[in-house]
């Protein structure tokens, strides 16, 4: 994968790193980052992050294939993030099966991890059932896992 930096985010070594910033929107009464926000930014993440590994969910969609239904998500909010921060979410894969990705993710501010997630996600048919992810995907993930996974 290369490091060049673009709209969806970009690869170093085997973790895609994406670029946030917290907008007035994105803040509660209090001045900080919504809770569910993070879960807002973690999924265009994560989206970004198999865009540009090379798996077009759009296709597989549009072509009756399936798509990814988040089956559990585990968070751990360290941290809040304010107005105008500039923020990095950082995911990587730590497991592929048949018919399921687990991705962990953490949202950075510079050096400082503010939240961090595993989150399981299983490839499902249009009537939702579970179902094994396209050969050429699971090739694209082999070369995403750590070494010795």
């Amino acid at each position: 994968m290369t490091s060049t930096v673009s709209s969806i985010g970009f690869f170093e070594g085997a973790e895609h790193r994406f670029p946030v910033r917290v907008y007035f929107e994105d803040t509660d009464l209090s001045g900080v980052v919504y809770h569910a926000n993070y879960l807002r930014y973690m999924e265009r993440a994560r989206s970004d992050m198999l865009r540009a590994a090379g798996i077009d969910q759009r296709s597989a969609f549009e072509g009756g294939e399936g798509v990814y239904a988040v089956r559990d998500v585990s968070l751990r909010f360290l941290a809040p993030a304010r107005l105008d921060d500039d923020l990095t979410i950082v995911s990587h894969l730590t497991q592929v099966r048949p018919a399921a990705a687990t991705i962990q993710q953490r949202v950075m501010m510079g050096t400082a991890m503010l939240v961090e997630a595993s989150v399981e996600a299983v490839f499902v048919t249009p009537s939702g059932r579970p179902r094994r992810q396209p050969p050429q995907w699971l090739d694209i993930f082999a070369r995403l896992l750590p070494q010795g996974n």
